[in-house]
């Protein structure tokens, strides 16, 4: 693949987190690390593609914890981080540290897009 090739490629997957197809956008991006290793592209391009991997992944996980804390805010008034994880690895297959199931959960809160708040271990809705 030539840098032009891999500079499309790298925009479709900016389309895709734009349309918040994460899903999508992170087994292009997986196929793209795989060629990165083989060739050279510039610090530039690969400093692009590992941002856009990072952010994908984050707004992946923050995507279905949304949908996930939204229907579980309406049966019940709090849940652990550590009940949240499970039921997230349960329902997702998605295993999630600590630290950024609560990094993620913040962002949520911090854009408005998740109303609740955290107490200790616990979030509270």
């Amino acid at each position: 693949m030539n840098t032009k090739q891999f500079i499309d490629k790298l925009n479709k997957i900016q389309k895709l987190m734009n349309l918040k197809k994460y899903k999508e956008a992170i087994i292009l991006i997986e196929q793209l690390k795989e060629l990165e290793k083989r060739g050279n592209f510039g610090y530039n391009l690969t400093h692009r593609l590992y941002q856009m991997d990072s952010n994908s992944h984050s707004l992946y996980n923050q995507q279905l914890l949304l949908k996930f804390l939204n229907e579980l805010s309406k049966l019940n008034k709090s849940i652990s981080f550590q009940e949240l994880a499970e039921k997230i690895h349960k329902n997702y297959e998605l295993n999630l540290k600590d630290d950024i199931l609560r990094r993620e959960i913040e962002l949520l809160i911090l854009r408005n897009q998740l109303k609740c708040r955290i107490e200790g271990d616990k979030l509270i809705f």
